[in-house]
């Protein structure tokens, strides 16, 4: 909610081989039901699932795109 009590937007984009970017006030639920509330003008959710702070994106997906890159596969 705004400071007046009014709903913000928030916006979604979705990079290419990367994140999900959030604009806006969020919460972003895990599996476990554990709510992780964030106030950053731009948050940044893991899509990979390999980032060491989930559900927040650590740039971990550049590493497996260049190890991808390099292999010629994305099998683990």
């Amino acid at each position: 909610m705004g400071s007046r009590g009014v709903s913000r937007g928030v916006d979604l984009t979705v990079c290419p081989n990367g994140p999900l970017l959030i604009r806006g006030d969020l919460g972003v639920r895990t599996p476990d039901g554990e709510v992780h509330r964030t106030e950053r003008p731009v948050s940044a959710v893991c899509r990979c699932g390999k980032s060491a702070s989930l559900p927040w994106c650590d740039a971990t997906h550049q590493a497996l795109k260049t190890k991808i890159d390099e292999e010629g596969s994305a099998d683990e």
